[in-house]
C-alpha cells in the first residue's frame, strides 16, 4: 500500500459544487463552490478511484428524500434497476444523497437492493406472474420510496393497473398486452364476456392486481369503487362458480371503516340539485393501489349527522378491511391561514396519486356550488402513506381569491419519476402582479413536497386567462399527460387540453421560455408563444378528457369531435396525423392504448354521450397505427350481446391480460376473446 495523494491527478466532476487541488502541497484538497454533489476522482497511471462529495449550506437540514425512478417494472431472475436518492434541504438546495442513504427492500423474496441503490430481482415462485416490493432510502428520520414491480421473464411483462390511466404520467398505455391484437379484436372474435352488478355508478376507473390470495385462493382481481361508497373485489377472469359473487365487498361508510353510525352517501339534492353526480355522491376519484403492501387508498364522501365528511381510507386489497393508519378525515387550512377546507363545497374528482410514499388528493367543487358567503378553492393534500400524517397542503386561490378547482374530468394528479407533480386548475382568480403568482386559477403547474410545504416550482397561465374565467372555459377541464422521455430538443413534456379546445404542449423542465409564466402581450393570432406549442381552436373539440400516448404518438378525442392522432417531432411539437371517421358527442373520451411493445397497438375509448338520456355506453377499438380503421365497437354484434350498462361520463377503460373492463351506472362489464 502506498500514499499517492501528491502524485495522483485529481478532478471534480462538478466544479460549481467543489474544486480540488493538483498543486503541492495542497494536492487532494477540495474547496467548496456551491451546494450539490460532485464526484471526486484520483487517477494514477490509468487506475482511478472516486468518491462522492455532497456540499450543503451551513445549518441546512435535510427535509425530503426522493427516490428515482418512481415505480419501475423489471423482469424476474436477476434483472437490475439502479435507484438514486435526491435530498432536499431547508435552504432550498438539493443534492444527490444516494451513497449516504440506507437502502432497504420490503420484500427480499421479490428483489434485494445494494448499499448503492441497485435492486436485483429474484426468481418468482411457481404460478406468479408478478411480485412487488418497496425500495426505500433512509437518512436519519427522512425516507423516500419507490414501488418496484417484478414480472415473470417468460411472461408478457404486465404488472397490473394500480392507478388512473395506467401510470403516474397518465399516459394510458399498456405495452404488455399479448392477447388482444388488431387481428382478433372484431365483432366475430371479441365481445362482452360477463358483467358484475354493483350498487352505484362507477366513475372511478377499475384497477387490476394479479395473483392476489383471497380466502385461500389466488385470483387476478379487478377492483371497482362506486358512488354508493362501496369497493368491490371481483375475479377478473370469470363470474362462474365461486366467482359469481364478489370476492369481497366493503362499505366505506360503516362504523368498521371509521364512519359514524347512520352515515350515507351524499344526496345530490343537497348540492344545489347538481345533476353532474346523481343520485349519490360517494367515491368519485379513482383510488390508487400500493401492490407492495396490498393497500388501496380511497377518498370517500359521506353525510354524517347532517354534515359532509371526506375521508382518506387505507383498504386491505385481500379483505376490504380498513388498515392502519386509516382512515383520516380530510381537513386543513392554507399555508397563509386564510382559507379553510369546507367539506360541503369541495369535491374530489381527480384520481389519487401515490408517489415517493406520499398520497396526493385533489379537490374542486361540484357544479361550482358554494352558497354565499362561502367559496370553494382548488386544494391538494399530501398525506404520508405509512402514517397518514398530513405532510403538506396547497390551495390554488388562498386569501382574497376563489375557485381555481382541480378536477380535470377525473384525470389523476400526474407525477414524474423525480417526484414532481403536475395538475391543471379551472376557472378562478389569477394573480397577474406577483411572480410567482399567489393565485393560480386556469393554470398548469408543477409542484413538489419539501418538508411541510407543497412548493410551486413552475407554472404556465394562458394569455387569455381572464377571458377563460369570464366565459367558463376552464383550462383545467382536461387532464395533464406526461410524455415518456423524448429524443428531441424537449425530452420532458406534458400535454393538456382546456374547455375551449386549446391543446398546450409544455416543456416540464422549464415550462415557459424566459420564465414568462404569463404572457400579457400575447395575442389570439399567435397564442402563447413562450411554450413549446399551442394548438388553437378549432383544431380539436372542447377537452373534457386526457390524451394518451404510445410509440411516439399522441391520441386526443375532444367533445363533438373525431379521434385524432399526432406524432411527436424532434422539436417536441405535435404533428397532425390520421383521424377517425367516428365523431363523438359531449364529453368526448379519454383513450387508452394496448400493445405488445411497439406492435399490435389498439386505441380503446368509451362513448358516454348517453349519460343524461340515459342509455348504454359504447366501447370502441381502433388500429393505433391508423385510427381511421375501426376494429370494433359494441353496437356491431346482433341483439344485445355486447350492450353495456348505462353510461357515466369520463369513463376510462382498463385493459389487462386480454380483457377490457368498463364501469357503468350499474355494473362492471368485461370484454375479451369469445373463444
Amino acid at each position: 500500500m502506498q500514499n499517492l495523494t501528491t502524485s495522483a491527478t485529481w478532478s471534480s466532476s462538478n466544479t460549481s459544487v467543489a474544486t480540488i487541488s493538483n498543486t503541492s502541497p495542497t494536492n487532494g484538497l477540495a474547496t467548496t463552490a456551491g451546494t450539490g454533489s460532485t464526484q471526486i476522482k484520483a487517477m494514477q497511471g490509468g487506475v482511478s478511484g472516486s468518491t462522492q462529495l455532497t456540499v450543503n449550506s451551513s445549518g441546512a437540514t435535510l427535509e425530503t428524500v426522493v427516490v428515482s425512478p418512481q415505480n419501475p417494472v423489471i423482469s424476474d431472475a436477476a434483472a437490475t434497476e439502479t435507484f438514486t436518492a435526491t435530498g432536499y434541504y431547508s435552504d432550498g438546495s438539493s443534492a444527490n444523497v444516494t451513497s449516504q442513504a440506507t437502502w432497504t427492500s420490503s420484500n427480499t423474496a421479490v428483489a434485494t437492493v445494494s448499499s448503492s441503490g441497485v435492486a436485483t430481482s429474484e426468481a418468482l415462485g411457481s404460478g406468479q406472474t408478478a411480485g412487488f416490493t418497496m425500495i426505500q432510502a433512509t437518512i436519519g428520520s427522512v425516507q423516500g420510496s419507490s414501488i418496484l414491480s417484478v414480472t415473470l421473464h417468460t411472461g408478457n411483462g404486465f404488472a397490473g393497473v394500480f392507478t388512473q390511466h395506467n401510470d403516474n404520467g397518465r399516459t394510458g398505455q399498456n405495452v404488455n398486452e399479448a392477447t388482444l391484437t388488431p387481428a382478433n379484436v372484431n365483432s366475430t372474435n371479441f365481445g362482452k364476456l360477463f358483467s358484475q352488478a354493483v350498487d352505484g355508478q362507477v366513475y372511478a376507473q377499475p384497477l387490476y392486481v394479479p395473483n392476489v390470495t383471497i380466502g385461500g385462493t389466488t385470483h387476478n382481481v379487478i377492483y371497482v369503487a362506486t358512488e354508493n361508497d362501496s369497493v368491490y373485489a371481483f375475479d377478473a377472469d370469470n363470474n362462474t362458480g365461486g366467482n359469481a359473487n364478489p370476492l369481497w365487498h366493503a362499505n366505506l361508510i360503516d362504523t368498521a371503516h371509521g364512519a359514524a353510525s347512520g352515515a350515507t352517501p351524499v344526496n345530490y339534492t343537497d348540492v344545489a340539485n347538481c345533476g353532474d353526480l346523481a343520485p349519490s355522491i360517494g367515491v368519485t376519484g379513482t383510488p390508487v393501489i400500493d401492490p407492495s403492501s396490498g393497500t388501496m387508498y380511497v377518498e370517500a364522501r359521506s353525510t354524517e349527522n347532517g354534515n359532509d365528511v371526506h375521508r382518506l381510507h387505507a383498504i386491505d386489497i385481500t379483505t376490504g378491511n380498513e388498515k392502519s393508519p386509516g382512515p383520516v378525515v380530510i381537513s386543513g387550512t392554507s399555508e397563509n391561514g386564510a382559507v379553510s377546507f369546507l367539506p360541503a363545497v369541495q369535491q374530489n374528482r381527480p384520481g389519487l396519486l401515490w408517489m415517493n410514499g406520499v398520497i396526493y388528493v385533489a379537490y374542486a367543487s361540484l357544479c361550482d356550488y358554494a352558497p354565499a358567503p362561502l367559496v370553494y378553492n382548488g386544494w391538494i393534500f399530501a398525506y404520508n402513506a405509512g402514517t397518514f400524517a398530513q405532510d403538506a397542503v396547497f390551495v390554488t386561490t388562498p386569501g382574497g381569491g376563489n375557485d381555481g378547482g382541480i378536477w380535470m374530468s377525473g384525470a389523476g394528479v400526474a407525477g414524474d419519476t423525480n417526484g414532481n407533480l403536475f395538475v391543471a386548475s379551472g376557472n378562478g382568480t389569477f394573480d397577474t402582479v406577483n411572480v410567482p403568482a399567489t393565485q393560480v386559477g386556469d393554470t398548469i403547474f408543477k409542484m413538489n413536497v419539501v418538508g411541510t410545504s407543497l412548493n410551486l416550482e413552475d407554472y404556465f397561465t394562458p394569455y387569455d386567462q381572464n377571458s377563460d374565467a369570464e366565459n367558463d372555459e376552464d383550462v383545467g377541464s382536461g387532464g395533464v399527460m406526461l410524455l415518456p422521455d423524448q429524443t428531441g430538443s424537449h425530452p420532458h413534456e406534458l400535454v393538456e387540453g382546456g374547455k375551449d379546445g386549446t391543446i398546450y404542449v409544455i416543456d416540464r423542465d422549464q415550462m415557459t421560455a424566459g420564465n414568462e409564466h404569463y404572457c400579457s402581450s400575447c395575442t389570439s393570432t399567435a397564442g402563447d408563444t413562450q411554450i413549446v406549442q399551442e394548438l388553437l381552436p378549432p383544431t380539436v373539440g372542447d377537452m373534457y378528457s386526457t390524451s394518451a400516448y404510445w410509440n411516439g404518438m399522441v391520441y386526443i378525442w375532444g367533445s363533438s369531435d373525431v379521434l385524432r392522432s399526432y406524432s411527436v417531432n424532434s422539436s417536441g411539437q405535435l404533428v397532425a396525423g390520421v383521424v377517425s371517421s367516428n365523431s363523438m358527442a359531449w364529453p368526448g373520451a379519454t383513450p387508452a392504448v394496448s400493445a405488445s411493445g411497439t406492435t399490435n397497438g389498439i386505441v380503446w375509448a368509451v362513448d358516454t354521450s348517453a349519460v343524461y338520456t340515459p342509455g348504454p355506453s359504447v366501447l370502441y377499438a381502433f388500429q393505433a397505427t391508423n385510427v381511421a380503421t375501426e376494429l370494433y365497437d359494441s353496437t356491431q354484434a346482433s341483439g344485445d350481446r355486447d350492450t353495456l350498462g348505462d353510461a357515466v361520463k369520463f369513463v376510462v377503460p382498463t385493459i389487462a391480460n386480454g380483457k377490457v373492463y368498463v364501469g357503468t351506472a350499474t355494473e362492471i362489464d368485461v370484454f375479451g376473446p369469445l373463444n
